[in-house]
C-alpha cells in the first residue's frame, strides 16, 4: 500500500497511509498486522487521519517493507480482536465530550436568555431528584450537596452558576464513565481466552486440534490444570473446577455428568469431557466484563477510603455552611462554602487514578485484575519466587537423555513426550519440543494419564505401569529402583541440571536432563526490588537442594527452600502474612496456584500453566522479569499520585472556601474554580505515570 513518511527517528517511524481516513475495522486490521511482524514493539493507528506510528526494535527496512506489502483484504484478523478492540468506544466518548463543550457554548451565545434559563431549571430536576432520593434513604451524601448547591443558585436566580455546576458535573461523569469503561474493556480483553489447541474426542481416540476448528456438538477433553475453552455440558468424567474468575467463588465447584462447564474456568482436579454448546469467544469476554464491573476487586483500599471519606465529609460541609451564615448573616459568604466541597473531587479523581494505572499497566503487557492488587504490589515487603520458568527461563530445553540401555535414548524420549504433552508446563514443553526437533513421532500408546501435582505423571503402556517425574515421586512415592551401574551414571550427572526420571514397572530406565538457564536479568531485577523497599526475597522450588542452592547463589535471594510441595509454598506465604508482612508471590506452574491464591497479590508468568494465570491477580509476559520493576514502579507512583491528589484537593478547596468567606470571590466564582480544579485534577490523573515521571 502507498504511504509517505511524516517523521523518522531511530526506533520510531510515523507514516501517513494513502487515504483520507480509515474505518475502525481497517485501523484494527492494520494494527493487528503490524504488531504481528517480528521486530515491531508496538503500533498505533489513528483512524481519523490514517496515520500510523510504529515503534520497532529490529530492522527499519523490514518495517518499511511490511507497510509497502500491506493490503487490508489479505489480512485475516480473529473476530474477537475486532469485536473487542475498544477503538469505537474511545471515538464515541471523545465525540460525546467534544459535542458537550460545543453545545454548551453554542447555547450561551445563540439561545435567548429566557429559554436558556428554562433549560437550566429543567436540567436541574435530575440532580435535585437524586439528592431527595438520598435524603429519603436517610443518607446525607454527595448528591444532596450537589442538589443543594444547584437549587440555591436557581432560587437566587444565579442561573449562570447553576449551569456551570451542572456542566462541570456532567463532564466529570462523562470522563469517569469513559475511563472506567475503557479500563474495564482493556482488562477484560487481556483476560480473554488464549487457548490455541484442544483435545477433540474422535471415537475412542483423542486428537489435538486447533481451537477455531471446533464446532457446537463436538466433544473436547479437559484435564487437570487446563482452562475450559468453551461453554458446554459435561458428558463424561468429573472434576473440581475453579470458577472464581466468573462467580467469585473461592472453593472449586464439583462438576459431573450433565453439569454445565463455563468457558474460562479451570480444572483444578480430575478430568471431564465436554460437549460444546457455544464456541464464540465473545461469551467469555462478556462474562468477564460483567464480572469486573460488579467486582469489589477493582477497588483499592485507598479508593474505598476516598469514597467513604467523600460521603463522610458532606455533613461537615453543611455544618460549615450553617456556621458561616450564623456568624456573618451573609448569604453570599454562606453560598461560597456550599459551592465548594471536598467530596466531589475525591470521588472522581481517586478512582480515575486507579483505573488509569490499570490501563497503563496493560499497555506494558501487564494484566491487573483490580486496583487493590496494585496497592499490594506497592506495599509488598516480602516477595516469593518460584524457580522453574520464573527465575529461570520460561523455555527450558532437554540437554541430554540418559538411557539404561545404550541406543534406546530416542525411544525413552518418545515415551516421555507422549506422557508429558498432556500436561503443559515449562519442563513438559521442553520434553515435547525435544522430540519434535529430533523428528520423533509419539502417537498415543498408553492408557489414561494421571497427573500428580508437583510430582509427575503415571499411566500404563500395555500391562506395564509407567511413571515420569521428580526423584521424590519416582524413587520414594512409587518405590522404583535403578540398577547399581545405572545409579552410578545418574550420580555422576552435573548438579546444575534438573532431572525427570522415567520408570517402567518399578525399574528406572531413563533420566532426562533439563537445562533450565537462569534469566540473565534475574539478579539485577532482585537487586532493584530490594532497592525499591522489599525487605526479603525468597525462592521456593520443588527441585533438588543442589540445583536450588546454585540458582539462589546466582540471583541473590535472601532465603531459598528446595523440594517443597505446593502446600509448603502456601504455608510459607500464610506465615509471613501472619507476621504482618505484605506478600507478593510470583510463579508459573500448577503447583504455584495455592501460594498465588494465598498471597496478598499473586503474579503469574503468562506462558505458565493456565490455572496459575486464572487464579493469579496479575499476569506479566514471560519474556522479561523487568516487567516486575515496571509493575512495582507504576504501583508506587499510583500511591504517590493518590496522596498528591488528596493534598491538592484539600489545599485548593480550602483556599476557595476561605476566599469566599473573606469576600474575595463570589459564590459563582468559587463554584467555577472548584469544579474546574476537580476537572483538571481528574484529567491529570488520566496521564501515564511513567511517561509523566520521565517528562519531569
Amino acid at each position: 500500500m502507498k504511504f509517505f513518511i511524516k517523521s523518522d527517528i531511530k526506533g520510531r517511524i510515523r507514516v501517513h497511509m494513502n487515504q483520507r481516513s480509515m474505518s475502525y475495522e481497517e485501523a484494527d486490521t492494520l494494527q493487528y498486522y503490524l504488531e504481528k511482524k517480528p521486530g515491531v514493539i508496538s503500533a498505533t493507528v489513528y483512524e481519523r487521519t490514517a496515520d500510523v506510528a510504529v515503534v520497532y526494535g529490529g530492522d527499519r527496512a523490514e518495517v518499511i517493507d511490511a507497510l509497502a506489502r500491506y493490503h487490508c483484504e489479505d489480512v485475516t484478523v480473529p473476530a474477537e480482536v475486532l469485536e473487542t478492540s475498544g477503538r469505537a468506544l474511545t471515538a464515541k466518548y471523545r465525540d460525546k465530550l467534544i459535542m458537550k463543550v460545543v453545545f454548551r457554548y453554542s447555547v450561551r451565545f445563540i439561545v435567548p436568555r429566557p429559554i436558556r434559563y428554562a433549560r437550566i431549571i429543567l436540567k436541574s430536576l435530575r440532580y435535585i431528584a437524586e439528592g431527595l432520593k438520598c435524603l429519603v434513604r436517610g443518607r446525607i451524601e454527595v448528591p444532596v450537596l450537589d442538589a443543594t448547591a444547584i437549587a440555591v443558585s436557581i432560587v437566587r436566580r444565579d442561573f449562570s452558576t447553576a449551569g456551570s455546576v451542572m456542566f462541570l458535573l456532567g463532564v466529570g461523569e462523562l470522563l469517569e464513565e469513559w475511563t472506567h469503561k475503557k479500563s474495564v474493556e482493556d482488562l477484560a480483553r487481556s483476560m480473554s481466552l488464549h487457548v490455541n489447541n484442544v483435545w477433540l474426542k474422535s471415537g475412542d481416540t483423542q486428537v489435538l486440534v486447533k481451537t477455531d476448528t471446533v464446532q457446537p456438538g463436538d466433544e473436547v477433553v479437559i484435564r487437570m490444570g487446563n482452562v475450559v475453552p468453551f461453554d458446554g455440558i459435561v458428558v463424561d468424567g468429573e472434576a473440581f473446577i475453579n470458577q472464581s474468575s466468573l462467580t467469585g467463588e473461592s472453593a472449586p465447584v464439583h462438576k459431573r455428568v450433565d453439569s454445565i462447564a463455563y468457558a474460562g474456568t479451570v480444572v483444578e482436579e480430575g478430568e471431564i469431557t465436554v460437549r460444546v454448546t457455544e464456541t464464540k469467544g465473545a461469551t467469555k469476554y462478556e462474562k468477564i466484563v460483567a464480572m469486573i464491573e460488579n467486582s469489589e476487586k477493582l477497588k483499592s483500599e485507598a479508593e474505598s477510603r476516598s469514597a467513604h471519606l467523600a460521603d463522610a465529609l458532606v455533613p461537615y460541609t453543611f455544618l460549615a455552611t450553617g456556621l458561616v451564615y450564623a456568624l456573618t448573616r451573609n448569604v453570599t459568604k454562606m453560598l461560597s462554602v456550599l459551592m465548594v466541597d471536598f467530596s466531589c473531587a475525591l470521588k472522581l479523581a481517586i478512582p480515575i487514578s486507579v483505573l488509569s494505572a490499570i490501563r497503563e499497566s496493560n499497555e506494558h503487557g501487564i494484566t491487573v485484575k483490580g486496583g487493590k492488587f496494585m496497592e499490594s504490589v506497592a506495599l509488598a515487603d516480602v516477595i516469593v519466587f518460584d524457580k522453574t520458568g520464573t527465575l529461570t527461563k520460561a523455555v527450558p530445553r532437554v540437554a541430554r537423555v540418559i538411557a539404561k540401555e545404550e541406543g534406546s535414548e530416542d525411544e525413552m524420549l518418545r515415551i516421555a513426550a507422549c506422557l508429558e504433552e498432556h500436561f503443559p508446563h515449562s519442563m513438559a514443553n521442553a520434553v515435547v519440543n525435544a522430540a519434535k526437533e529430533k523428528g520423533i513421532e509419539h502417537d498415543e500408546m498408553h492408557s489414561k494419564v494421571n497427573y500428580i501435582v508437583a510430582h509427575g505423571i503415571a499411566s500404563s503402556i500395555g500391562e506395564k505401569r509407567v511413571v515420569i517425574g521428580s526423584y521424590h515421586f519416582v524413587f520414594e512415592d512409587e518405590e522404583c529402583t535403578a540398577s547399581e551401574e545405572f545409579t552410578r551414571r545418574i550420580n555422576a550427572l552435573p548438579p546444575e541440571f534438573s532431572f525427570l526420571y522415567l520408570a517402567i514397572d518399578k525399574d528406572v530406565v531413563s533420566v532426562i536432563c533439563i537445562e533450565d538457564p537462569l534469566r540473565k536479568e534475574a539478579p539485577d531485577v532482585i537487586r532493584k526490588l530490594k532497592e525499591s523497599g522489599v525487605s526479603k526475597v525468597v525462592m521456593m522450588t520443588g527441585d533438588s537442594d543442589k540445583t536450588a542452592a546454585s540458582i539462589a547463589a546466582q540471583v541473590g535471594v535472601d532465603e531459598y527452600y528446595s523440594e517443597v510441595m505446593p502446600e509448603d509454598k502456601a504455608g510459607f506465604v500464610e506465615k509471613e502474612k501472619l507476621a504482618g508482612h505484605r506478600v507478593m508471590m510470583i510463579g508459573d506452574g500448577i503447583n504455584d496456584s495455592p501460594a498465588l491464591s494465598a498471597a496478598d497479590v499473586g503474579v503469574a508468568i503468562s506462558d505458565g500453566a493456565q490455572i496459575a494465570r486464572e487464579i493469579a491477580d496479575i499476569t506479566i509476559a514471560a519474556d522479561d522479569l523487568n516487567e516486575l520493576l515496571t509493575l512495582r514502579r507504576i504501583s508506587q507512583l499510583l500511591m504517590k499520585r493518590i496522596d498528591g491528589n488528596f493534598k491538592k484537593i484539600v489545599g485548593l478547596n480550602s483556599a476557595f472556601i476561605l476566599m469566599g468567606v473573606g469576600g474575595i470571590i463570589a459564590p459563582s466564582t468559587s463554584a467555577t474554580l472548584h469544579n474546574t480544579s476537580t476537572l483538571l485534577i481528574s484529567l491529570d490523573s488520566m496521564r501515564n505515570l511513567i511517561d509523566e515521571t520521565a517528562e519531569s
